[in-house]
């Protein structure tokens, strides 16, 4: 006899299938994290991300990473104690971007201000610039319209962060779903429901294409300046969108930064698409705080084939409600990917 209908809140189905686990506890390779908040920006109570950053180093030993990105450099005051804690006291294991503030934008001329801005923090120790969506979503200017990628008003950032050399780490838009209503047909309704405030599907936010048409107009405008595509360039769900753009622009890269539940179930897109673009994509979880099992599931996912396995240890996992497979990647492809490419973009981690 069957119970009432459990709600779906209480509904955890144990899987019945009998598959192949790799415990994987660190890189093959050593591997750079090229997408991480170490900062104070995020944190709920101002403090930093990571309390003890000589135990950071040991787990990162212990995981066979390198190096890692730090995101959240701010600018000012914030940039210099980033880089004081992280970049300068531990050379080489650590390179911090830094932010533009985004608030000019309510003022006239805000571009070269910016732009200004920007060149102060290159010569201040940032090493590339971090752009949230934000931009696109709640930036306004003046006239309280939302100021979009491809503003004219901002081509003096970015061709500023071009004849600086080094990348920006670009966020736009958010996944698919948090455009679409937060109904039962939503597959993000968990993820929506815990976080009302990612539901960009009122009539006050772009449709979820004008964001992705903005980033490919402004990646096209400025062909001297690197773009890295975070969260698999920005548009997981249609990696056809992240494969073409890496075939048209030589300057966009992409992250697979907090997209392996997208990217793990297609993995046979996500690996043809890494196998023909071994030098543009980097590897990265987005973590806040780094944590050693995150990374495990991460280094299962690139280095091994097993299937339906768990991406997140949540239950129910709120960035999808299903199981990921591996890519089995081969050793020269995980060797760019995890390394290579990060080194090549972020000198600093190369000792440069």
């Amino acid at each position: 006899m069957c119970p009432a209908d459990p709600p779906l809140s209480r509904y955890r189905p144990v899987s019945q299938l009998r598959v192949a686990v790799h415990q994987v506890d660190r890189a093959a390779v050593p591997a750079v994290d090229a997408h991480i908040h170490l900062g104070r920006w995020l944190s709920e109570d101002g403090g930093w991300m990571v309390e003890d950053v000589p135990a950071l180093i040991d787990l990162m030993d212990e995981l066979n990473l390198r190096g890692m990105v730090n995101l959240d450099g701010r600018w000012g005051s914030e940039l210099a104690a980033n880089i004081e804690r992280y970049d300068a006291a531990h050379p080489g294991r650590f390179a911090t971007f830094c932010h533009v503030d985004w608030a000019q934008t309510a003022e006239p001329g805000f571009g070269e201000r910016l732009a200004a801005q920007l060149r102060r923090s290159v010569a201040e120790g940032a090493a590339g610039l971090k752009v949230w969506k934000d931009v696109g979503l709640r930036v306004r200017d003046a006239r309280g319209e939302l100021v979009m990628l491809d503003d004219p008003r901002l081509d003096p950032l970015w061709a500023a962060v071009g004849e600086a050399g080094i990348p920006i780490a670009l966020h736009t838009a958010d996944p698919v779903a948090f455009f679409e209503p937060a109904d039962e047909r939503n597959e993000r309704l968990e993820q929506l429901t815990a976080r009302p405030d990612w539901n960009f599907s009122g009539p006050e936010f772009p449709p979820f294409a004008r964001l992705m048409d903005a980033m490919e107009a402004m990646i096209a405008k400025h062909p001297g300046t690197t773009v890295i595509g975070v969260h698999a360039g920005c548009w997981p769900e249609n990696l056809a969108f992240a494969s073409r753009l890496l075939d048209t622009y030589p300057n966009f890269h992409i992250d697979i930064a907090a997209r392996i539940a997208e990217l793990g179930r297609q993995p046979r897109a996500t690996r043809a698409l890494m196998l023909r673009h071994p030098d543009r994509v980097l590897f990265g979880t987005d973590e806040i705080p780094p944590d050693r099992e995150v990374y495990r599931t991460h280094f299962r996912f690139m280095e091994t084939d097993d299937e339906a396995f768990a991406h997140s240890p949540d239950e129910p996992p709120l960035m999808g409600r299903w199981t990921i497979s591996g890519l089995d990647l081969p050793r020269e492809v995980l060797e760019r990917v995890y390394t290579g490419n990060a080194l090549r973009l972020v000198p600093r981690l190369a000792g440069g």
